[in-house]
């Protein structure tokens, strides 16, 4: 089994977190996608990462796909039981992929424009997008507990994604975000490894 990856993606840093805390054996293939490598684009026509190729050859994409995909086929199950629990876990999943979406939103828009036509308003409404779901999340944490799922694994990659990529624009009014990312990291450090890497 493997994982087309890149170090910097919040989706990927989440899938593989979670699929070594289900004790799914997937070898990480680190995958250029602006490359288009075959191994890329036989299994996912979209090209994006990351790309779950099961032992069987079966593509999976889509980070939420794969989540589920080693819910089911994990040691340890990554989502709860109880559906009113589920849903909690995946709400929190989709709000802080929906978070990253913007800030990676913010990325592209500064790194593949030129200077000169950068949009500055797309920018700035993607980034009020981030903070009222950072605002919400300071409220709202999920509880760090033995049996982190989806929720932990996707809040978790998108911490380390603000760190990597907008340290000290996202800290300030928010200490108990900065201290669940620092627990998080005591609690699991072979998760927090995985962690979006530049």
């Amino acid at each position: 089994m493997k994982i087309l990856y890149s170090p910097a993606s919040p989706y990927s840093a989440k899938v593989r977190m979670a699929a070594k805390f289900a004790g799914l054996e997937a070898e990480a293939v680190l995958t250029d996608t602006n490359a288009a490598p075959a191994e890329l684009i036989d299994n996912n026509p979209l090209g994006k990462i990351p790309t779950l190729i099961t032992a069987e050859g079966q593509s999976i994409f889509d980070s939420r796909a794969i989540m589920q995909f080693i819910d089911r086929a994990g040691g340890k199950r990554i989502y709860p039981r109880n559906a009113a629990k589920r849903t909690d876990a995946e709400v929190m999943e989709a709000l802080a992929d929906g978070t990253c979406d913007c800030l990676l939103a913010i990325m592209y828009e500064r790194r593949f424009r030129p200077a000169e036509i950068v949009h500055q308003d797309w920018i700035d409404r993607q980034w009020t997008k981030a903070t009222r779901a950072l605002d919400h999340l300071e409220g709202n944490l999920p509880r760090i507990t033995k049996a982190p799922n989806g929720g932990h694994f996707a809040v978790a990659a998108l911490l380390g994604y603000l760190a990597l990529r907008f340290p000290g624009q996202w800290e300030r009014g928010r200490p108990k975000l900065k201290r669940w990312s620092a627990k998080f990291a005591s609690s699991f450090p072979e998760l927090d490894a995985l962690l979006p890497k530049a």
